[in-house]
C-alpha cells in the first residue's frame, strides 16, 4: 500500500478536481450552484468505491464491504440533494459567497469548489486505507465500523426527513426531533460516517501504521463542517432570513453536537 498509495491519491485528486472543474462550469454558465454539492457527492463517493476495489493488497471481503458502504453513502445522500434542490434557484450559500466577492466571484469560485476537491480526495484516502486493511480476518474494528456508519447513514436521513416534514407543514426554525438537540444533526452524522472509516482503518498493532492516516478524514469534515462551507454560512442565512426566532434557538440548541437542550428565558426546553 506504501507504494500505491500517493498513485491512489494523485489519480483520486485529478479525477475529483475534474468533477468539481464540470461543477463549476455548469454553476457559472446556467448562474445556479444547487447541482455543486450533489456532484461533490457523488464524485467522492464512485471515486471512493472504486478505489476501496483496487488490488492494492487487503481482504476481498473487507474491500466490498467498506466500496458497498462507501457506495451507500454517496447514493443516499446524493439523491436527498438533488431532490431537495430540484426546484430552488440557487444554493443561499453560495449565492452569498458570490455576492461577497462581486466581480471576482468567478475564479473565487473556482478555487473554493477546487478547495472541496481537495477535501474529498481526504476522504477518498480514508475510504482506500479503510477498505485495504491487510488483517485476513474479521475484526471488532469491522463491525464497530460498520455500526457507525449505519448509524451515520440511517441519522442523516432521520434529520432530512424531518426538517423535510417541518417545512411542508409550516414555516420557521425546526426545533422538532433531532433537532432539538443539535442546531444541524445532519452535519453530525455527516462526520460520524467519515469517523467510521477511520474506525476500519485504525491499526492498534501498529502493523498498519498508513491506516493512521484515515483520521485526517473527520478531523478535515469537522474543520469543513463547523468552521468553512457549513455552520457559518448556514448560521448566517438563518439569521438573516429567521431574525430573533433563530436566536433564540441558538441561545438553548447545540451548534454541532447532539446535546439536551438548555433551557429557554421561561424555563422550558
Amino acid at each position: 500500500m506504501g507504494i500505491a498509495l500517493p498513485m491512489l491519491l494523485a489519480g483520486s485528486a485529478f479525477v475529483v478536481s475534474l468533477a468539481m472543474a464540470a461543477a463549476w462550469l455548469v454553476q457559472q454558465t446556467r448562474r445556479t450552484s444547487r447541482w455543486v454539492d450533489a456532484s461533490w457527492t457523488a464524485a467522492v463517493g464512485i471515486v471512493a468505491a472504486l478505489a476501496a476495489l483496487l488490488p492494492f493488497g487487503g481482504a476481498p471481503h473487507r474491500q466490498l464491504l467498506v466500496a458497498g458502504l462507501a457506495a451507500a453513502w454517496s447514493c443516499r445522500l446524493t439523491l436527498h440533494l438533488v431532490g431537495r434542490n430540484k426546484g430552488v434557484a440557487d444554493d443561499p450559500r453560495y449565492r452569498k459567497l458570490s455576492e461577497a466577492w462581486g466581480a471576482d466571484a468567478p475564479r473565487r469560485m473556482f478555487w473554493f469548489l477546487q478547495s472541496q476537491g481537495l477535501v474529498g480526495t481526504i476522504l477518498v484516502m480514508a475510504i482506500a486505507l479503510a477498505a485495504h486493511h491487510p488483517a485476513s480476518g474479521w475484526r471488532l474494528q469491522d463491525g464497530l465500523g460498520t455500526a457507525l456508519l449505519l448509524l451515520a447513514i440511517g441519522g442523516e436521513a432521520l434529520a432530512d426527513r424531518q426538517l423535510a416534514a417541518f417545512r411542508r407543514d409550516g414555516h420557521g426554525v425546526c426545533d422538532r426531533g433531532l433537532w432539538q438537540w443539535s442546531r444541524h444533526p445532519n452535519y453530525f452524522f455527516e462526520w460520524l460516517g467519515w469517523t467510521a472509516f477511520a474506525v476500519f482503518a485504525a491499526d492498534f498493532s501498529w502493523s498498519y501504521p498508513w491506516g493512521w492516516l484515515s483520521v485526517a478524514a473527520p478531523a478535515v469534515m469537522y474543520w469543513a463542517l463547523v468552521h468553512v462551507s457549513g455552520l457559518p454560512p448556514l448560521e448566517a442565512h438563518m439569521l438573516h432570513t429567521r431574525g430573533e426566532t433563530y436566536r433564540r434557538y441558538q441561545a438553548h440548541v447545540s451548534p454541532f453536537w447532539l446535546w439536551p437542550p438548555k433551557p429557554d428565558a421561561n424555563g422550558k426546553e
